[in-house]
């Protein structure tokens, strides 16, 4: 290490995002790139066709981009609105903030409530990885309990127990996915309780970047809890992982102090371009989740063939795969050696500790990945 950086730094591993690739390139198309949520479709031509024109004809390379974000988020308002069927206005554009991926809100939000020493915060295992990893970049404690093995329900006496010892500093941030990543299951009536239980000092921070696909938002909440944010994006069903564009709901008030942290012109003019058309054009694009949700119930039924392979139900884009291995052969052993029969086969997914999790493609690609799958059981003594 320098002698410069901080110490800590050299306990860390860098984020590789496509951690089924085994180079610094990017992944090659050879592959069924299934190892990251992203939408297996690609914007329709006649939408790129007018992002190319606005790139041409509308956005000035030499000026700096919409600082403040505002017409991009009066639609975002508008569309959360209507997604959460609230009967009032209650969401304004005064209550979204805007960032570079829900990376960047996630980061700021550490920022606004922990740095300095002054929080630490919960997550529950297995979840998304980058509320811990951007915590630990920044200094803050990371307090983890686990999952119930059978609904993927957190831990809530562990959670409670948690919240109640760590004192130094105190948990200030509670972090939880709706539907969570990498299981795949909404948040319970159980979760809600103790949710809603908190005290207004802990900040609830509820992602729902799969909401397109479970279509189950809390976002009708928000009025009656300013200690909760929700977290949207664009890049898993408005198809524009490669565009960066997160925003997350709350109350005005912890909007402002967002804003306050946020770097400047966070969001360059060409993703706020896509944002605004994918918007415009959102019955289009969100048309191809009924699609996507069919293949994900099939590839569900056809696993749950194999006794010794357990897929739970899905509320996102994605399955959980776990197999059931005998005392000669681990589950560990088990789970990399299907992850790399399927890797040498073609299709790409995500190896975790407790399973794998494959994110739904095209039809073909499902076709080939159920194909690869089966060949890949055949050759494993369970």
């Amino acid at each position: 290490m320098l002698p410069f950086i901080r110490s800590d730094l050299a306990q860390f591993t860098a984020y590789k995002p496509h951690p089924s690739s085994d180079t610094a390139e990017a992944v090659e198309t050879k592959f069924d790139r299934l190892d990251t949520n992203e939408s297996p479709d690609d914007l329709p031509p006649e939408l790129k066709e007018k992002l190319a024109w606005t790139y041409q004809q509308v956005i000035e390379t030499n000026r700096y981009p919409d600082g403040g974000h505002e017409t991009l988020k009066q639609a975002i308002a508008q569309y959360v609105h209507e997604s959460a069927a609230l009967s009032s206005s209650q969401i304004t554009s005064g209550n979204i903030s805007v960032g570079n991926g829900s990376d960047e809100l996630i980061r700021s939000l550490l920022i606004a409530t922990c740095l300095g020493g002054e929080g630490s915060i919960l997550v529950a295992n297995p979840t998304f990885s980058m509320y811990g990893i951007l915590a630990k970049t920044l200094g803050i404690p990371v307090v983890e309990v686990g999952r119930n093995e059978s609904n993927f329900e957190i831990d809530l006496p562990a959670a409670q127990s948690a919240i109640a010892q760590t004192q130094n500093p105190p948990i200030r941030v509670v972090f939880v996915v709706h539907p969570n990543s990498p299981t795949a299951n909404c948040l319970t009536a159980a979760e809600l309780a103790w949710l809603r239980s908190l005290s207004t000092n802990i900040l609830v921070v509820i992602d729902e970047a799969y909401f397109e696909f479970s279509q189950n938002s809390l976002v009708g909440e928000l009025a009656q809890r300013p200690n909760w944010v929700i977290l949207r994006t664009f890049s898993k069903a408005f198809r524009l992982a490669a565009l960066r564009v997160g925003y997350c709901v709350a109350h005005p008030d912890a909007i402002a102090i967002l804003e306050k942290v946020r770097l400047p012109y966070n969001l360059p003019s060409f993703s706020i371009a896509a944002a605004l058309l994918a918007l415009q054009n959102r019955q289009l694009l969100l048309d191809s989740i009924s699609q996507t949700q069919t293949e994900r119930n099939q590839l569900i039924a056809a696993l749950k063939e194999y006794p010794n392979l357990q897929v739970t139900a899905s509320d996102a884009n994605f399955i959980y795969l776990q197999v059931r291995a005998n005392q000669s052969n681990s589950q560990d052993t088990a789970l990399k050696s299907l992850h790399q029969e399927l890797r040498n086969s073609g299709t790409l997914v995500r190896l975790l500790s407790g399973g794998l999790r494959i994110t739904i493609g095209s039809k073909a690609e499902n076709a080939r990945t159920l194909n690869r799958l089966q060949a890949a059981v055949a050759n494993l003594h369970f």
